[in-house]
């Protein structure tokens, strides 16, 4: 199977500024809290290619995660300016994004991750083997 490459087009930067209650008892980001971080990072992806949840619910599919990585290589403290970058590398048979989240400031790297999601048919609830053609529209590639 080939690995589809995304064109530099399909990616999103946000800034967001570390809140207290994202803390933990060290007083830094909780390891936790970086999964909210991607959230908002694919939010901002998914709204570039205007395919968020509502379009994705409105087309008959839902997009659960079934697979999540994240390598962590520095803390996060309470007031930080926070870049947080996705980018999608894959299409074709699951919708996979790359993450980086680094110091706004500086762009020390602080987090690297990966999501993988599968579109499931909500007429059905079957997982689908093969992207749906709606997802090839909205990034403007000819389906397979």
């Amino acid at each position: 199977m080939r690995k589809a490459k995304a064109p530099a087009r399909w990616w999103a930067e946000t800034e967001m500024q570390v809140q207290f209650f994202d803390l933990d008892p060290m007083q830094i980001v909780w390891h936790g809290n970086y999964v909210k971080y991607l959230e908002v990072a694919r939010c901002a992806l998914l709204d570039k290619i205007g395919y968020n949840y509502e379009q994705m619910r409105e087309s008959g599919y839902m997009w659960p995660i079934i697979e999540m990585n994240l390598r962590y290589a520095g803390p996060a403290a309470f007031g930080q300016r926070l870049l947080l970058r996705a980018e999608i590398v894959e299409w074709e048979n699951r919708l996979r994004i790359d993450y980086l989240i680094s110091d706004a400031a500086s762009g020390k790297r602080l987090n690297r991750a990966t999501t993988s999601q599968v579109a499931v048919d909500l007429s059905n609830g079957e997982m689908c083997f093969v992207s749906p053609t709606v997802l090839f529209e909205k990034l403007g590639v000819a389906a397979p």
